[in-house]
């Protein structure tokens, strides 16, 4: 029998990011427009840029859209009751993300309010929930049109 290596997961995260740039394809993402009940907003504040972000991040192989965004919220936000709703929009202008062109799918979703931080402290500094009128003004990584077109309802297709 072959021993086995485990690859660390921040070698394996550079590894991922590396590839995406050297294929050179979309990556698929998918993002919760999150409210809790009670009508404030999810957010997370990113590590990366300080900046405060709509929870989501890239679908992994073998996922559906579904499975990924329930991880994503469960993994950056600490949510694990989540109700997806309707779709949001679809994004794919390829200048809105610096990192890579990143084709992202909103969806609306009501969640619980967090019942932990965040599972990795290197990506994401915080989660908060905003009333309407505490919302940031400006969202990180071209995701200040995502969340007024959700909050306005407003189905969006690029």
């Amino acid at each position: 029998m072959l021993p086995t290596m485990r690859i660390p997961a921040g070698v394996w995260h550079l590894v991922k990011e590396a590839a995406r740039h050297l294929l050179r394809r979309p990556v698929v993402g998918v993002v919760a427009a999150a409210r809790c009940s009670d009508g404030r907003w999810l957010l997370v504040q990113r590590s990366d840029t300080g900046q405060w972000a709509m929870p989501g991040g890239t679908v992994e192989w073998g996922e559906t859209l579904q499975q990924a965004i329930v991880r994503e919220l469960r993994e950056e936000a600490g949510v694990e009751q989540v109700r997806l709703e309707d779709l949001a929009g679809v994004y794919s202008d390829p200048g809105r993300d610096m990192r890579f062109h990143a084709v992202t799918v909103v969806v609306h979703a009501t969640v619980e309010p967090p019942t932990r931080g965040p599972a990795n402290s290197v990506e994401i500094g915080a989660v908060r929930l905003f009333a309407e009128d505490e919302l940031p003004s400006t969202l990180s990584h071209g995701m200040t049109v995502m969340l007024s077109d959700a909050r306005a309802r407003r189905l969006t297709w690029e």
